[in-house]
């Protein structure tokens, strides 16, 4: 731990939502995670993802001066073992692909949008 009392490390990723349970209940589905909609309360609902970096929707029900821009440039991604089974799995559930796999080595990577128009990145293993 630094002296200012943090430590390099991330405790969550914000993701700026104005339909909470919608966006709950959607990544949710593209996460296979279970989705219990009486238990999305707004502002916030944490998403329940395995790992250390929680991943919370928020949409600022209790800040009237907020106004919604949807992040155009992904702040975040989601693993990958296989980029091109993934690809696929989005295509098939027909989700907007909003960027095509592009590779560099063995590694790649592409995005999606959410339902706020949020453009999220897949990244991963290109598999031979």
């Amino acid at each position: 731990m630094s002296e200012s009392g943090f430590g390099a490390k991330i405790h969550a990723v914000f993701v700026h939502t104005q339909d909470l349970k919608k966006s709950a209940a959607w990544y949710s589905d593209l996460l296979g995670l279970p989705f219990y909609e009486e238990e999305v309360e707004s502002p916030v609902y944490n998403m329940p993802v395995t790992g250390e970096t929680y991943m919370t929707l928020d949409d600022h029900a209790f800040d009237p001066d907020y106004h919604f821009e949807p992040v155009r440039t992904p702040v975040f991604n989601f693993c990958s073992a296989d980029i091109a089974k993934s690809y696929q799995w989005v295509k098939e559930k027909g989700i907007m692909i909003v960027r095509d796999i592009e590779e560099h080595g063995d590694f790649g990577w592409f995005h999606i949008e959410d339902p706020d128009k949020n453009v999220v990145m897949i990244c991963g293993t290109v598999q031979p």
